[in-house]
This record gives C-alpha cells, sequence and structure tokens, in this order.
C-alpha cells in the first residue's frame, strides 16, 4: 500500500509542471500601434491570461506617445515584426496597423506557427482574405477577425430569439453602423492617415462599418451567402475624406430575406444597431445592453417588452481572453461564427461586391 501511494504521488508530480505551464499566460504581440483599437489592449487591466511580450512600431514618437500613456518599457517596442518574434516568441499576434497590411501580418506569423487576431474588416480585399484563409489552413494556426459588436449581449440574445422562432422566419435585417465622421472626433494623425487611404483602408465608410452588417447577417444566415449585392456611395464631406466614401447603402438579397446595411461617417450620433424583422414581430437590438422585442398585434399594434442585459461570461465578453481560451483549447468556436475566417471570408466577398456595384452603378450577383 506505501508504495501504491509513492508511486501515485510521482506520477503526480511528474504531471505537474505540464498542467502549470498550461495557465501560463498567452505570449501576445501587437503589430501596429497605429488603429486607435489598440487601446483595448493597452489599457486592459492585467487579468493574468495574456502577457503582452513586444510591439511592432517604426514611429517611435508614437510608440513613446503611448509608452508615457500606458507605462510600458520602450524597450518593448521593435521596427519589424521579424524582429519582434525573433526576441520575445509570441503566440500570437494583434494586428494594430493598417488593413492593407493585416495580409503582411499573416505571411510572416502563419508559417511560424503564430496565431493572429486582425481588427475589422478581415482584409483590404477578397483576394487578400482567401491568401489569409489559405496560410491559416496550411499552417494550422487560428486568424480571427475583431469586432466590437460580437461582445455586445443583445446581438447574442437577438440571434437566440430568431433561432427560437421568437418572431417567426426572418425576412428583413437593417444595420446601421457609424458616428460623425473620423474627422470630427479628434482622432490622432497617425490613424487619419491610412483611414482616408482607399489603398491602405480598402475604402471609406463602406469598409470600416459596413463590415459590421456583413459580419452579424452572415452570421444570423449561419453562413450562407447573398444572391445579390446593390450599394450606392456618396461623399458627403469631401473636405474631411476627399479620397474615399463617407455613406454607403448596401442591399443584400437572399431567397428568402434581405438586409440592408447603412455604414456611414454622417450619422449626427455614434451608433451600432440592428433591426430584426419576422413575420410576426421584430427584435431591436438598440445598443450593446438594450434589446426590445415587439410582437404584432392587429394592424399596426403591438406588444413590446425591453430587455437590460447583462455583461457576457468570461471568455465571451472580450477579444484577448476568448483569443488565449481558443488557442489553448478551452474553447472550441461554432462553425460561421463572428469571429472566424469561414464568415469573414463572406464578408470580403461582400465587400468586394459593393465597391463594384458602387462604381459600376448595377447590382452584383454572385456566383454560386
Amino acid at each position: 500500500m506505501f508504495r501504491t501511494t509513492i508511486a501515485l504521488l510521482l506520477c503526480a508530480l511528474l504531471f505537474l509542471p505540464s498542467a502549470f505551464s498550461q495557465e501560463k499566460p498567452l505570449r501576445l504581440g501587437i503589430a501596429g500601434l497605429t488603429h486607435t483599437h489598440v487601446h483595448w489592449i493597452l489599457g486592459r487591466e492585467d487579468q493574468g491570461d495574456v502577457e503582452l511580450v513586444g510591439m511592432v512600431e517604426p514611429n517611435r514618437e508614437l510608440a513613446q506617445r503611448y509608452a508615457d500613456q500606458y507605462g510600458y518599457s520602450m524597450d518593448l517596442v521593435f521596427d519589424t515584426l521579424d524582429e519582434m518574434i525573433a526576441a520575445t516568441r509570441p503566440e500570437a499576434v494583434a494586428a494594430f496597423g493598417t488593413i492593407f497590411s493585416h495580409l503582411e501580418v499573416v505571411e510572416v506569423c502563419a508559417p511560424k506557427g503564430i496565431h493572429v487576431m486582425v481588427e475589422k474588416p478581415m482584409a483590404v480585399s477578397f483576394a487578400h482574405a482567401k491568401k489569409m484563409a489559405a496560410l491559416a489552413q496550411k499552417h494550422n494556426v487560428q486568424v480571427l477577425t475583431n469586432y466590437e459588436t460580437t461582445w455586445h449581449p443583445t446581438n447574442h440574445k437577438a440571434k437566440e430569439l430568431l433561432d427560437q422562432g421568437k418572431v417567426g422566419a426572418l425576412r428583413k435585417v437593417i444595420v446601421r453602423d457609424g458616428h460623425r465622421g473620423p474627422a470630427k472626433l479628434g482622432i490622432n494623425q497617425e490613424f487619419l492617415d491610412w483611414l482616408f487611404d482607399p489603398v491602405e483602408n480598402g475604402g471609406g465608410a463602406i469598409m470600416d462599418f459596413g463590415c459590421y452588417g456583413a459580419n452579424l447577417m452572415t452570421w444570423l444566415r449561419n453562413g450562407e451567402r447573398p444572391n445579390t449585392v446593390t450599394a450606392v456611395t456618396q461623399q458627403l464631406q469631401p473636405e474631411n475624406n476627399p479620397k474615399v466614401d463617407d455613406d454607403a447603402t448596401i442591399i443584400l438579397t437572399y431567397n428568402d430575406a434581405q438586409a440592408i446595411l447603412e455604414p456611414s461617417w454622417n450619422w449626427p450620433i455614434g451608433r451600432k444597431d440592428m433591426e430584426i424583422y419576422g413575420l410576426t414581430g421584430a427584435i431591436y437590438a438598440d445598443n450593446r445592453n438594450t434589446l426590445r422585442i415587439r410582437m404584432a398585434e392587429g394592424y399596426d399594434g403591438y406588444d413590446e417588452k425591453t430587455m437590460v442585459l447583462e455583461e457576457r461570461p468570461a471568455p465571451y465578453n472580450d477579444p484577448f481572453a476568448l483569443l488565449e481560451a481558443v488557442i489553448r483549447n478551452k474553447v472550441k468556436l461554432p462553425p460561421h461564427n463572428l469571429y472566424s475566417i469561414e464568415n469573414n471570408l463572406v464578408v470580403m466577398e461582400i465587400l468586394d461586391a459593393a465597391r463594384k456595384s458602387a462604381k459600376k452603378g448595377k447590382t452584383i450577383t454572385l456566383k454560386k
């Protein structure tokens, strides 16, 4: 009995190092500091799940400005992605540079077995997105796309209610995203320099905010591609956005439903909201936490219920927590989820078609 107990203890000790190693924080690097969404990770409280090991930013003045704000050492800042990887050995890299640079980040990281998370949209084009997806598959790494609306409890509740048949069969979705325009928001110049560049950003509001609606609608339809894409763009602030559109309307048609996406840099009030219409009622995701359900009564009457939702439980309330959970195989995301390559390939196909439609002035039919 004594010998058996000793043997069991020795076995347990042998497994302890590997058990402890699984609890080490995810080693995360940052590629670029010019996208102001980087404040999300720089200002994130230490939760013990992610360790920021290095960042890439050749603009030393920008890096120093953020170092002064957040208190990190400039020793963490490198001029190139290769230098940062060699020195810090990250397990994952989050891209906070131009949208055009997303492909290059994956080209560098994927062959080294390093996972990548990019900010929305996935790429500047469907062609870039397909190259990123192929690299992820070839090297067996995650390439995830982060949207602010992924973390809105209202969007997840809306899909849950829709899937339960609460408002009947889906017929129309309207998604409105945007604000009064980057130039009016006091955004730093380093971000504006590429946000208004049709090459580095892929377009204006149609890319910056059109991706949200395409992402959500593709998710609601469980990965289904639309039949047609029709788009109209305008430039209502030429003095602020001389090279790109700042207002767009995108219409997506499906066999039994339609989506209207309204990305704009001309909303007087910032917004990220969604309306879902079924045969018997409607769901309004008004903002991150407030959701309304209207059930039809008679011709124009309705019964309305308002819900104020709590934040989603960890790790589904934070992009970096979920990134760590996915990489460590603590969470297996469902197919065509908001974060996924499959969803975001459809998003980029939609956005490519929308830009083409707006340019040619005609509806684009997607090949089946």
